[in-house]
């Protein structure tokens, strides 16, 4: 098994159970392609996204792997006039992770989190374990303790 990430380090930390899942790192990149990696439903792995306002407030969203981020219903729910996609580029040195491996655990620091609702109809969900090949399978209400999450919708329709 790989070394351990800042988000198993915290969980770890906080005594939340999780189980590992690795991918290789040649394989599959879209979280669609992940969840059918591990024989999952896309809807069952979330993908971590950060965004940005215009005054420089940064939020994160978790969201099934086959669906999209509706900016307008992120900006309501964050108490944002308008929300972006974070640039690509700045992902790194604002959280601490990479694109492909962020995790909405560990980052360099806890930004409003919203993930949407859907993560309830689950007992486990996947999200990123901190970096690229890595997913953690975990109870999606340790994120309302871990990160101060809360649930909403949050996706476009479909």
């Amino acid at each position: 098994m790989a070394s351990k990430t800042n988000a198993m380090r915290i969980l770890d930390r906080e005594k939340v159970g999780y189980t590992i899942r690795e991918y290789p790192l040649n394989g599959p990149v879209a979280a669609v392609d992940v969840a059918a990696y591990f024989g999952q439903p896309a809807q069952r792995l979330f993908k971590t996204l950060v965004t940005t306002d215009n005054s420089g407030g940064h939020y994160v969203f978790c969201l099934p792997g086959d669906r999209e981020l509706d900016l307008k219903k992120g900006a309501a729910l964050v108490g944002a006039k308008k929300i972006e996609m974070l640039k690509q580029k700045d992902l790194l040195g604002l959280t601490g992770y990479v694109h492909g491996g962020c995790s909405p655990v560990g980052m360099k620091k806890v930004f409003p989190t919203v993930v949407d609702e859907s993560a309830l109809i689950w007992e486990t969900i996947y999200v990123s374990g901190g970096k690229i090949g890595m997913q953690v399978e975990i109870d999606p209400r340790s994120l309302e303790t871990l990160v101060g999450a809360r649930f909403a919708a949050v996706t476009k329709d479909a």
